[in-house]
């Protein structure tokens, strides 16, 4: 079957996305294996290519729902930089109009802005998320440590901090990020018994009170040239040793974001760019 797609990355976290609002009366997607096709249409050399695939669905109680696969098949909860993608996309393709818009996904109710740009207001510039309070609670996270913060737990030889933002994460801190790290000791962290469900793994390097440098090894992708959950995680471990103020900028591989974690309200807010790259129709055997 020909399944139509749209191609879109934010901060270099690309894609696959599949838009069920239009295609929702087609039997044939009603079928499909959407875990087996996210390994297929993931393939830099034999699919599309992307980080994983996600689709945009109908909803009941928000502008729109996002489901979203790793490119190897496990499903995720949330991902920030794809899901201000898919705000930019029903925002452009005139399924919601206003620039304030709630997403469903399987870790809640999001809210997003679309930011204009300053001097063209018929430019988007980016999109802003409300990611919600973190979670700190090693029960919740999750992570087989009992205590909250979850701060100076040891894997692998590494002293990190975990955090879930509507999924997990392991923030480490090191002076230099090296290939090493990421590429070899980010799968094992990922696999470690002490995660229950797995875990995303950051690798941060301090560089001011406002900037730090990110590189992470996503759960079920390998490493992503940004992860928006990642960049929020990392701030708030940030905070919480007292490395960095509460509003940083964090480059990663793909570009920056600009993280928020709010005294006031408890709540990570993140600001970054998306993108619409192409389209096309993918031939699923």
């Amino acid at each position: 079957m020909k399944i139509p797609f749209i191609k879109m990355e934010g901060a270099g976290n690309d894609y696959v996305y599949i838009d069920l609002i239009k295609n929702s009366n087609e039997l044939d997607f009603k079928n499909l294996d959407y875990k087996d096709l996210a390994q297929k249409i993931s393939q830099r050399h034999f699919g599309v290519g992307s980080d994983g695939l996600v689709l945009i669905l109908p909803s009941s109680k928000a502008a729109c729902k996002m489901r979203m696969f790793n490119a190897d098949g496990s499903e995720a909860e949330m991902c920030g930089n794809a899901i201000r993608c898919v705000a930019r996309y029903v925002y452009d393709h005139g399924y919601h109009k206003r620039k304030k818009l709630q997403i469903e996904t399987l870790a809640g109710l999001k809210n997003l802005s679309i930011i204009k740009d300053e001097k063209d207001h018929h430019k988007i510039s980016g999109v802003r998320v409300d990611m919600g309070e973190p979670v700190l609670s090693g029960k919740s996270i999750p992570v087989k440590e009992d205590k909250e913060p979850v701060v100076g737990l040891t894997v692998m030889n590494y002293r990190g901090t975990a955090v879930s933002m509507g999924n997990p994460h392991f923030v480490i801190f090191t002076d230099e990020i090296t290939d090493t790290q990421v590429l070899q000791h980010g799968p094992d962290i990922e696999q470690d018994p002490l995660f229950p469900n797995r875990t995303n793994v950051e690798f941060v390097k301090i560089v001011t009170r406002d900037l730090i440098d990110m590189r992470v090894w996503e759960r079920g992708s390998g490493e992503t040239l940004a992860c928006g959950t990642g960049a929020c995680a990392s701030v708030v471990a940030s905070v919480l040793n007292n490395l960095t103020s509460r509003t940083v900028d964090v480059r990663l591989r793909g570009g920056v974001l600009r993280i928020e974690w709010n005294e006031k309200d408890n709540r990570v807010y993140l600001t970054g760019p998306a993108r619409e790259v192409f389209s096309g129709l993918y031939h699923h055997m």
